[in-house]
């Protein structure tokens, strides 16, 4: 089974142009980001893929693997989905541009459920925390996800799911990491299917391959990652990276 990582890095981010080329201790953020993911020497190839020159000859220039978008897309996945197309690959680990302390367990995790899943019943898998603050359930920046017995994914939401009507149920409340491991049939399907109704209500792309009657595998993890949306998680960042 040959499985790689890709790294999609939009220079544009909406909330905080250009933090892919911020500087974390003395290198970018995206530079930080695929050298930890190199070596947790899990992947058979770990590639960067991107829509900017500037983060393009970024990696080039550490001799990193690097692929240029080329066309406009709306999310990380399409993007990838677009570079692996003719690469020969069995699963593709998409590791988020923005989160430089990547974490080995979780990974490694997210690839065991592919090598256990003889039937192939698992269409993708991704990584979810156990929150209890209550203004992060609340919060529509945090996407939360419901799962049955055994783990699938029954839906995310940027509102709090389950709905607490009664005050009375040990109620579980769980945040979606956005790290996915995709077959490379699932992520070509999600690339040429048009968004439907729910994705385009939630803004949430993971929703499209529920719609489509795919099967999303939800891991548990405690690790709860820095993730640079803003200035500042990014000076959160450095502190944790001194």
């Amino acid at each position: 089974m040959k499985i790689i990582a890709m790294i999609p890095a939009r220079y544009s981010a909406s909330r905080f142009p250009g933090k892919l080329m911020q500087d974390l201790g003395g290198k970018p953020v995206i530079t930080r980001t695929y050298e930890a993911t190199v070596a947790t020497q899990l992947f058979d190839d770990v590639v960067v893929v991107t829509d900017s020159d500037i983060i393009f000859k970024e990696i080039e220039s550490i001799n990193g693997k690097v692929v240029m978008s080329i066309k406009e897309h709306e999310c990380g996945s399409d993007r990838i989905a677009e570079a692996i197309e003719f690469m020969d690959v069995d699963v593709v680990v998409n590791v988020q541009g923005d989160e430089p302390f990547t974490e080995v367990d979780s990974l490694r995790k997210l690839i065991k459920v592919f090598k256990e899943d003889k039937d192939k019943e698992v269409d993708l898998a991704s990584l979810m925390v156990h929150i209890t603050d209550d203004d992060e359930i609340k919060n529509p920046n945090t996407v939360k996800v419901i799962v049955d017995q055994k783990d699938f994914a029954l839906y995310f939401s940027r509102s709090p799911i389950p709905y607490p009507r009664d005050k009375e149920v040990a109620t579980k409340y769980y945040k979606h990491k956005g790290v996915y491991a995709f077959r490379k049939e699932a992520l070509l399907d999600f690339y040429r299917l048009p968004m439907l109704m729910l994705e385009a209500s939630e803004k949430i792309e993971c929703i499209r391959y529920l719609e489509y009657g795919k099967r999303i595998k939800m891991v548990e993890t405690n690790v709860q990652g820095v993730e640079i949306d803003t200035p500042e998680d990014l000076e959160r960042a450095k502190k944790l990276w001194k």
